[in-house]
């Protein structure tokens, strides 16, 4: 059965940066051979979150690189695609972007924000995934 979790941001060290819950994730996913794709919101985002993975823990090493800058996607287990990237969908998809993840997975991550004026298009995605007949999960970070 397909899953969706849903990650509510609640701790201090994730609310100053919420990428870094994003790069925590990744790890744990790399870590059991699960290869991952994140879809940014934009280009920036993808840089950020690029360079956050090579610098938010000096013991961890996870392999990565942003969709469609070279040919080596299909080789790299963690993959960043930006919005203009059509990259293939992965057993695991942290989806960052405004709408809910269509494509098919395994698994699909989402990151709440702390705002909660912000929860209220992510409770519209939770009744998507539901009706796409996912397993939903909430997780409080």
């Amino acid at each position: 059965m397909m899953r969706a979790d849903f990650y509510l941001i609640a701790k201090p060290r994730f609310l100053e940066e919420p990428l870094r819950l994003v790069c925590e994730l990744a790890r744990k996913a790399y870590d059991g051979n699960l290869w991952t794709l994140i879809l940014a919101r934009d280009a920036a985002q993808a840089e950020e979150l690029d360079e956050l993975l090579w610098a938010f823990d000096e013991e961890a090493y996870i392999p990565h690189q942003i969709a469609g800058t070279d040919d080596e996607d299909d080789l790299t287990p963690v993959l960043i695609a930006t919005p203009d990237i059509d990259a293939p969908a992965r057993a695991l998809v942290i989806n960052l972007r405004d709408e809910a993840f269509s494509g098919q997975c395994e698994r699909v991550l989402e990151v709440v924000p702390a705002d909660p004026a912000a929860r209220d298009p992510l409770r519209e995605r939770w009744k998507q995934y539901k009706a796409r007949g996912f397993d939903v999960n909430k997780y409080d970070m």
